[in-house]
């Protein structure tokens, strides 16, 4: 019992003490930070004060946001505009359009995809993890298609999480809740003609990705491969147990499908602890690729990382060092070229191919 009371503490310690209950809509922001756009879908309840909070939503909204991003700040840093935000050094949300139509959605996001050449209009859809509001989800997105230069048009799936560091149980069940959110929004981005989808999930998004992928597989063996064009999962809070079984229902695995790992994940530690001594290891902190040798999976450890990143569970977006190697691809295109010496190119010495059990040893621990 006491073991459980210091964990949940420890957890609670991992956030801030600031309002994040609402952030107020700034569009004078942008007279100092630059604009970035995310596209969005919630399975979130709107609130009467036209923020989306943790309750749960049977409907799909969607919505355009407008992020705020501050001069002069150090790349991997992201500094929560809340109340009164500080526009020079803070995310802040500048604007928010909801849309009444699907169909006026979709006809928005094409507008923004026809500004890329014909051939390479990409997307990359941003699913969250634990604790997180809508706001910061679209500030973690922005930040982090900033940082590595990223090509494309942006979007997130929030789904409803309580957004506190004590709604662990909830935020579990609400990924179940997300499911066929995700897949409604999955499948409609399907329809439309991109060049490439990318998806990334963070954490316990991880969990309801790969729930949301083998959903699809099940009524449509071989969707994810035909219309997904890679996958990352990045420190997922994932049994490895229900990953194989979720795995197993996919019939073509969309390449690359990448998963980045560090054994210096403490916030996973903890997850696994709350879990008990019989539960098997998470895959974002996996001690050996081998564990997954057969699964046509590419590992990156970012253990090396872990010391100079923001946050420790989420080292790919709060490295400076890693967020610079990534930026070194150019873009998701250049990334998730066929292959893997695209992988190697863009991570030098840390990847391990976990279908062939190649272990990879990274040369300068200095990096």
């Amino acid at each position: 019992m006491r073991i459980r009371v210091a964990i949940i503490l420890c957890i609670a310690l991992l956030t801030g003490c600031a309002d994040r209950s609402y952030t107020p809509i700034t569009p004078d922001a942008l007279k100092v930070g630059s604009p970035a756009t995310v596209f969005a879908a919630t399975t979130r309840v709107q609130q009467v004060d036209g923020s989306f909070g943790p309750d749960r939503s049977e409907s799909l909204s969607l919505l355009e946001l407008t992020v705020s991003i501050p001069p002069d700040r150090r790349p991997g840093r992201l500094d929560f505009g809340y109340g009164q935000a500080n526009p020079e050094k803070q995310f802040i949300l500048a604007g928010q359009t909801l849309f009444a139509r699907a169909d006026a959605f979709h006809d928005r996001l094409r507008q923004d995809l026809s500004q890329q050449p014909v051939g390479n209009r990409e997307l990359t859809l941003f699913v969250h993890g634990f604790n997180s509001t809508q706001t910061e989800t679209a500030y973690r997105a922005a930040q982090l298609a900033h940082d590595i230069d990223m090509s494309g048009s942006l979007m997130v799936y929030s789904w409803p999480s309580k957004g506190h560091a004590l709604g662990y149980a909830y935020d579990a069940d609400s990924t179940v809740f997300a499911r066929d959110g995700l897949e409604i929004l999955l499948r409609s981005l399907g329809n439309e003609r991109i060049d490439r989808i990318s998806v990334v999930a963070h954490s316990m998004g991880s969990f309801l990705l790969m729930e949301a992928l083998r959903q699809i597989e099940i009524a449509s063996p071989g969707w994810s491969a035909q219309h997904l064009d890679g996958i990352i999962l990045i420190s997922p809070d994932l049994d490895l147990d229900v990953f194989r079984s979720q795995m197993r229902r996919i019939k073509t695995v969309p390449q690359p499908f990448v998963v980045m790992a560090s054994e210096k994940d403490n916030v996973l530690n903890l997850s696994r602890r709350l879990r008990g001594k019989q539960s098997s290891e998470r895959l974002g902190q996996i001690s050996s690729a081998a564990l997954i040798a057969d699964l046509p999976v590419s590992v990156i450890d970012t253990s090396t990382f872990s010391d100079e990143a923001e946050s420790g569970h989420f080292v790919a977006a709060t490295s400076p060092t890693l967020l610079a190697m990534i930026a070194e691809a150019r873009n998701m295109t250049d990334l998730f070229e066929a292959g893997n010496v695209p992988l190697e190119r863009a991570f030098p010495g840390i990847v391990t191919y976990a279908r062939d059990n190649l272990d990879v040893v990274m040369e300068n621990n200095d990096r």
